[in-house]
């Protein structure tokens, strides 16, 4: 494997060594975690019961919000097309 040499701050070495989660991981591994695609499991449970109840409850009001105005939109433009 190649490798690559680059010039950081003192600022940034200090960030990124503080983010090496093992004391023998490289600052190569560290890049490639923090710069990872991060999947949808690493959410779970990040959310009390009660928070997810809540935000539960506004997507449902936001959704049924948005289709009531997309049918009043609707019934516009079908106005607006017979004349």
């Amino acid at each position: 494997m190649s490798t690559k040499t680059i010039s950081i701050t003192e600022e940034a070495y200090r960030r990124l060594a503080s983010l090496r989660e093992r004391e023998n991981e490289s600052f190569s591994e560290v890049i490639k975690r923090v710069t990872g695609k991060t999947k949808l499991r690493d959410f779970f449970g990040i959310l009390s019961k009660d928070a997810t109840d809540e935000l539960e409850e506004t997507i449902i009001e936001s959704r049924s919000k948005h289709r009531k105005a997309r049918q009043i939109r609707l019934k516009r433009i079908e106005r607006e097309l017979e004349v």
